[in-house]
């Protein structure tokens, strides 16, 4: 009986010290509750958020499951015909062998009727494009639209069922280390799928202020160009596009056209045929300490304006040369990326409220862009415009800029002639777009005679001197 009572009274204790233990533990306020004040999981040294490596927070299936059937392979076939110049100066054999080349990348199907996005350097120069899905069914793609400028490509697939597709999400939400999943269709093997963070945003790599990549160190080779870049939800936030590298190869860095920029090309690509870019009317460049320094100002960060374009929604709502922007809407302005990538996403006439910093005061206008300048510019009386895709595959180029109106009178009698044509070249130097024309032409005098080569519409080339 002693034995049975000394037992129970073990018992018992054990069971106190195990409710007490849980209590002060786990329950309520406990060290290891929700509510805690005590460990790492306190609101003031860690900001609210608990940070681990178990299974549930990096358990990537269910974003994986949703993209890998929106991914498609995109193979790429061009001909081109070569010659034999020994058989023709000895022969006078004129005819030539055609190769066909072949290149292969990836795509995301963006709609269940069939439209599909993948960078432009994927499908340039093809004469076919095929798809082939992540079930293996092959269809032929039709050419949509291009942007070179931000390298997307639009296509279209006839289908008559209804495809997987991936849903836009708002890139501009995207944040430096959150888990990002990289997924391509490279070589035709079906889709693959590899994980890293985002680890910067607002990446321009050659300097023009155009881009405004997001950066990550998930794995991207080059037949991975055009596949998908989503978050952990599984939704699109960009388009793999290129990686940085000396050998070719993935070494850490891949970069990807953010979805917000994306989703406004295509939009423009279906609704008008070419990409509209609106224009805030500013000229200037990022704050840093240097640049700073030399303009006597204590801001480090945002864009300083030292010109503001004449007529421009910039000039007519009060910005002036000295003024810092550091927002656009709810976009902060850190660098020059962050400007223009933003801008990129707008239209002519769409409204942006912009806050900027003016003589240490800051302050908050709403701006209305203006129609980019160079969408169309005008050339010793020719009014010139951008080339679309089917032009491109029709003549068998890769740039130029064709003739949209004759404004000069003395060339009122050629009119007939010369509209539709496509210039190639100005005094030697590549028509690759207006805006290259505008700059080319912002530099001669106006009576200056130049040399044009260009197509007409029978796909001939004419040389001409203006």
């Amino acid at each position: 009986m002693k034995k049975f009572s000394t037992l129970f009274l073990v018992a018992l204790l054990s069971g106190v010290v195990t409710l007490g233990a849980y209590k002060v533990l786990f329950d309520n306020n406990g060290y290891f509750s929700n509510n805690s004040n005590s460990g790492i999981t306190t609101e003031a040294n860690s900001f609210g958020k608990k940070v681990g490596l178990s299974t549930e927070i990096l358990d990537f299936t269910e974003a994986a499951e949703r993209t890998i059937h929106t991914v498609v392979h995109v193979k790429n076939v061009s001909r081109r015909t070569v010659s034999n110049p020994i058989l023709e100066y000895f022969y006078g054999y004129k005819g030539g062998q055609s190769q066909e080349q072949v290149g292969t990348g990836s795509g995301v199907i963006i709609s269940e009727d069939g439209y599909i996005v993948t960078n432009n350097h994927v499908i340039k120069g093809a004469s076919e494009i095929e798809i082939t899905l992540n079930n293996k069914k092959t269809y032929q793609a039709k050419l949509i639209g291009t942007d070179s400028k931000m390298d997307i490509a639009l296509l279209k697939i006839d289908v008559n069922e209804k495809l997987p597709y991936s849903a836009f999400a708002n890139s501009d939400a995207v944040k430096v280390g959150e888990w990002v999943l990289a997924v391509g269709n490279p070589y035709n093997l079906t889709s693959t799928v590899t994980a890293g963070i985002v680890s910067a945003k607002a990446r321009d790599l050659n300097t023009s202020g155009m881009q405004s990549f997001i950066q990550t160190d998930a794995a991207v080779n080059p037949g991975n160009s055009g596949g998908a870049l989503v978050n952990t939800r599984g939704e699109l936030i960009g388009i793999n596009t290129m990686i940085s590298s000396m050998t070719g190869s993935y070494v850490g860095y891949s970069f990807a056209v953010p979805s917000n920029l994306v989703r406004k090309i295509i939009e423009d690509l279906m609704e008008f045929g070419n990409v509209r870019r609106g224009i805030l009317g500013v000229e200037g460049g990022e704050l840093n300490g240097i640049a700073s320094k030399e303009l006597g100002i204590d801001q480090t960060q945002g864009f300083y304006i030292n010109k503001v374009t004449k007529n421009s929604g910039a000039e007519k709502s009060g910005l002036m040369k000295g003024d810092i922007i550091i927002k656009l809407d709810e976009q902060t302005v850190s660098t020059f990326a962050d400007l223009s990538g933003y801008i990129n996403t707008k239209r002519p006439n769409d409204k942006v409220q912009v806050t900027y910093l003016r003589d240490g005061k800051t302050k908050t206008i709403p701006v209305t862009l203006n129609k980019n300048e160079f969408i169309s510019t005008e050339f010793k009386g020719i009014e010139l415009e951008n080339i679309e895709a089917s032009e491109k595959k029709r003549f068998k180029i890769d740039y130029g800029v064709r003739i949209k109106a004759i404004n000069s009178q003395a060339l009122k009698q050629y009119e007939e002639e010369l509209v539709g044509n496509i210039i190639l070249s100005i005094d030697n130097v590549k028509a690759i777009d207006v805006e290259t024309v505008s700059k080319l032409i912002d530099k001669k005098e106006e009576n200056q005679t130049v040399r044009i080569e260009m197509i007409n519409k029978s796909g001939e080339i004419l040389r001409v001197i203006l």
